[in-house]
């Protein structure tokens, strides 16, 4: 199979893999050599968060001699397989880079006779790029959970991210559709990945900026509760810049056990604004759910949803509230909160002041009190009525343009 089939099969089989962002890298070009990465990440494509970037986003190999039910290069699957040498990942991700195509590499691969071998094929790839040509550019492998202390170690002198995929959000999921993985393997790598970091800190040496990891929703009965229970417990462990949620997408000759549909995007949607609430706004993730209602409201953003279940906190007072307060406000992000705290100390904040601010008016009006408005009960109350503030879908906001619903 020539290199051109072979890509045409393993950057189509890279699709399912979310966790390739590239913030966070500082690699600078070496002397003599070509490409660099930086913190505002690389141009051309954009990941969930709205960044721009673009990397050359393949798999080593679709061969993999694990039986993942929610896999398409599961060992039980028949999809065409092809299977890169590193020499020849080296040679595309050079050559791709040389036409200005891109400036990284994001390069994953199924487990091949052995975790560590497959470990070893993704660390030759690195370290012939870093050694051998001087690519100064964003480099981000995985790392094989279960793979030796050395190997990931080895890895993260080579690369800007690493990434472990926690795959499923409990170990009855993992049992059920993956049983030859553990979380408890998963985690131990993730644990050395962030021990080689904090090492390479102290010592002031390269390695890996930073890691993440994924989670494929939808694929069992999984609670968002769970979901976020587990990235919480990710971030606070293993110092992750992100978990990336992947909707599961049904595969062709799929396993009995999996849901016959789509996970809805609008889902994943509301696990990355919770994530979001959880990671800046200084929210816990059990707040955000509910024991008898465990999952996110497809229909209002889950800030919108705490704050009608905790009516009794509102309105808030913006010319006096704390910081942590405010940011619990509808509509009121980081960087406004900040500007408002700014303002106030020189003068007491109107209804005009947020207006010039760019504060979205009609979102947080039944939640702010201002030095010359108070919200009443009634535009509070509204907000409990069925559809209010429901997620609008392109066509639903195309036609209400059209009619003046807007």
């Amino acid at each position: 199979m020539d290199v051109q089939s072979k890509l045409l099969i393993l950057a189509d089989a890279a699709k399912y893999d979310a966790s390739c962002s590239s913030s966070g890298s500082n690699r600078k070009r070496p002397d003599g050599g070509v490409g660099n990465g930086d913190g505002v990440g690389i141009c051309h494509s954009y990941a969930p968060d709205g960044r721009c970037i673009s990397l050359l986003k393949i798999l080593l190999t679709n061969y993999c001699v694990y039986d993942c039910a929610y896999c398409i290069n599961r060992v039980s699957s028949d999809t065409p397989r092809a299977r890169f040498t590193p020499q020849e990942v080296v040679n595309l991700t050079l050559e791709f880079y040389r036409r200005n195509y891109i400036e990284g590499l994001f390069l994953s691969s199924g487990v091949i006779q052995n975790v560590d071998y497959t470990m070893e094929e993704l660390i030759q790839v690195a370290r012939t790029l870093r050694v051998d040509h001087a690519f100064g550019g964003y480099i981000h492998p995985k790392a094989v959970p279960g793979a030796s202390r050395e190997l990931l170690l080895e890895a993260g002198k080579w690369a800007d991210r690493l990434s472990a995929n926690v795959e499923l959000p409990t170990q009855a999921d993992l049992n059920k559709l993956a049983p030859a993985k553990s979380h408890a393997e998963i985690e131990t790598s993730m644990s050395q990945i962030r021990d080689g970091i904090l090492e390479a800190k102290d010592a002031k040496q390269n390695y890996a900026s930073g890691q993440s990891t994924q989670m494929v929703v939808g694929a069992t009965d999984a609670t968002d509760a769970a979901i976020l229970a587990t990235a919480s417990h990710l971030y606070s462990s293993y110092n992750l810049r992100r978990v990336y949620y992947s909707g599961f997408s049904p595969i062709p000759f799929s396993d009995g056990r999996l849901p016959p549909d789509r996970a809805p995007l609008v889902r994943e949607h509301r696990l990355y604004q919770a994530d979001w609430l959880v990671r800046f706004y200084g929210f816990d993730a059990a707040e955000l759910t509910e024991p008898e209602e465990p999952n996110l409201s497809l229909e209002q953003d889950p800030k919108l949803q705490w704050a009608l279940r905790n009516r009794h906190r509102f309105p808030v007072d913006v010319n006096r509230a704390s910081k942590e307060d405010l940011l619990r406000v509808p509509g009121l992000g980081v960087q406004n909160v900040t500007k408002l705290l700014k303002i106030r100390r020189f003068t007491s904040l109107r209804w005009s002041d947020l207006a010039r601010l760019r504060v979205p008016l009609n979102k947080t009006k039944p939640f702010l009190l201002t030095a010359d408005f108070e919200p009443t009960v009634m535009q509070l109350d509204r907000l409990s009525l069925p559809g209010r503030f429901r997620q609008m879908s392109l066509f639903d906001s195309t036609v209400a343009a059209v009619t003046g619903e807007l």
